[in-house]
């Protein structure tokens, strides 16, 4: 059983990026097998087992397609993939493409009822999940949803040996198949290779199919923007591979781009230091509440560093030689932070603590790319919204409409409309949704993001926010963004997210849920004074205020505001 997907961009557009080597024409795997041979030895994978080089990896990869074929899965069927960050994961990429079957990764953490609707909607025939992860049991939990997916016919569980969950296929035995047996299935280039998900606004998450050469090719080119020689990369990826935005991991920086991977189970401020400090990448991937959570960690190291030298207690071990001083990082090529606004207080901190150009990537999984470059200078912003880089063709071209136009007429010159996008890494469709492509696609391939934004008379593109995301209070709109992006500069606020809360007057009144930066705590008149001062009119300040310690995180490492409006709702003042 197959899930039909369909190309809604026109074929001819799309081969013709193919004909001018925009993207590779190549398959994920056959292109993985181009950089295995050519550097059997380089290192592919940095995770909690240590390192595991092209050759090795290629050998699993092989093993576990064998396995899966024997299993009966076919070319085009969905294989979901319900793992850590971690070498499993990234052998259960391409052992999936390899077969010529269709991924479809989703974090850890996301619970049983999303699990249901994502292989139903689908029709996956085969889940990969792991046995046990920071007290989830993903695959039994799985395994009891199968009855009532009538497409899933295994469940493989990943974990130690002899822990599979009755009923289900430990991971361990495929892998153990003779990878002589291999043979690959050479997929057409432009045919569906990975299925992205994305919570978006829906009632469901949303599922859009990418193909390979949007994969590889789209969005390979946009880390390939960020390159500045031919070394291949070596990418922390603090979010999860199986986000979005971690889709950049196996297809782009492996397969693409022949790069190493360097990989946490679960973020942490902590270990994502340490994995700078100890492994040097080039490249640091994340979202800005990550970064803030690291800068916070960085502010805490180097308060105890200076009242330990004061104190005449500092450590010896830093004077020894080769040793470098803990608070040290070695500075990347680039922070590269999208999934949510990057506002210039956190980007102006990182850059200094980082040593680094920090990239402003405005994206989503629905199709649209647009970054910032390798510079250290931040660019002055001419008007409202966040500047997110002038639009790459070889990766996405953007046009900005009259919201609500018929036949999406283009908006004026410098006018400010909806961002629509076109191009190389343009995905196929939405998954079992046909309401979804008749609302966010044009017949002729164009992408409606829902997001606001203009281009200025440098044709650099400028975020303002987004059409449905706005809080009405007594009739008048609110962009919760505006108000976030300006309170970031507060000093004692570390993060900050903005909702909208139910009102009986008013409809709707804004609420600021904000992480200190210090033991001392922003007030709400504070705030609002803040507000004032840089100009926000007075109906656009937070009514509510909410202390927390840490914002809650979707399994995609994205500020929760669904938890955030309900716990506004329950417990602001």
């Amino acid at each position: 059983m197959t899930v039909t997907l369909h190309d809604l961009l026109p074929a001819q557009l799309r081969r013709s990026w193919a004909v001018d080597a925009t993207v590779p024409d190549l398959d994920l795997y056959s292109l993985y097998r181009a950089r295995q041979i050519a550097d059997p030895h380089r290192t592919a994978i940095l995770d909690a087992k240590g390192k595991l080089c092209y050759t090795a990896m290629d050998r699993k990869v092989r093993s576990l397609a064998v396995g899966l074929r024997k299993l009966g899965i076919r070319p085009g069927e969905v294989v979901a993939v319900q793992l850590p960050n971690g070498r499993n994961a990234v052998i259960a990429d391409l052992a999936i493409a390899a077969v010529g079957a269709v991924a479809l990764p989703f974090p850890v953490g996301r619970g049983s009822l999303e699990a249901e609707c994502l292989l139903r909607r689908a029709a996956a025939v085969a889940v990969i999940a792991a046995v046990e992860h920071r007290g989830n049991t993903h695959a039994a939990d799985l395994h009891t949803l199968s009855p009532t997916l009538p497409a899933l016919r295994h469940v493989i569980a990943a974990g130690k040996g002899g822990t599979a969950p009755e009923g289900t296929i430990p991971l361990a035995d495929l892998l153990r198949s003779d990878p002589a047996d291999f043979v690959a299935e050479r997929p057409d280039p432009d045919s569906p290779a990975r299925i992205l998900v994305s919570s978006g606004s829906e009632a469901e998450p949303k599922m859009i199919a990418y193909s390979h050469n949007a994969l590889a090719g789209g969005r390979g080119n946009f880390l390939g923007s960020l390159l500045p020689d031919d070394t291949p990369p070596r990418c922390l990826f603090l979010v999860p591979l199986a986000s979005a935005y971690g889709s950049n991991g196996t297809a782009v920086t492996l397969a693409r781009h022949g790069g190493t991977l360097v990989l946490l189970d679960h973020f942490t401020a902590e270990a994502a230091l340490a994995a700078i400090r100890e492994h040097r990448p080039t490249h640091v991937l994340g979202v800005p509440t990550m970064v803030r959570m690291m800068l916070e960690r960085l502010d805490a190291e180097s308060t105890a560093r200076d009242g330990a030298a004061r104190d005449g207690t500092a450590q010896e071990g830093a004077a020894q030689e080769g040793a470098a001083s803990p608070g040290e990082l070695p500075a990347p090529t680039a922070l590269v932070l999208g999934g949510s606004i990057l506002d210039e207080t956190t980007a102006e901190r990182a850059r200094r603590a980082f040593r680094c150009p920090v990239v402003n990537l405005y994206g989503s999984a629905d199709g649209v790319n647009c970054h910032t470059g390798l510079t250290m200078e931040p660019r002055e912003s001419e008007g409202p919204g966040v500047v997110a880089g002038r639009p790459d063709p070889q990766v996405a071209e953007i046009r900005i409409t009259e919201p609500d136009s018929e036949g999406l007429r283009e908006a004026a010159e410098g006018a400010v409309g909806e961002i629509t996008a076109r191009g190389p890494m343009t995905p196929h469709c939405y998954v079992g949704a046909p309401d979804l492509d008749a609302r966010y696609r044009t017949p002729d391939g164009w992408v409606r993001t829902g997001d606001l934004g203009f281009l200025d008379k440098e044709g650099v593109l400028h975020v303002v926010g987004r059409l449905k995301d706005v809080v009405i209070r007594g009739g008048a709109n609110i962009s919760p963004a505006e108000v976030e992006r300006e309170l970031t500069a507060h000093p004692l606020v570390r993060d900050v997210v903005c909702v909208g809360v139910p009102d009986e007057l008013m409809g709707e009144r804004l609420a600021a849920c904000v992480v200190p930066h210090s033991a001392e705590k922003p007030t709400l008149d504070s705030l609002c004074e803040l507000l004032t001062e840089r100009g926000l009119e007075r109906r656009k300040h937070p009514e509510r205020l909410l202390l927390v310690d840490e914002l809650p995180l979707t399994p995609a490492g994205k500020p929760d505001r669904k938890a955030v409006r309900k716990r506004c709702a329950d417990e602001a003042v």
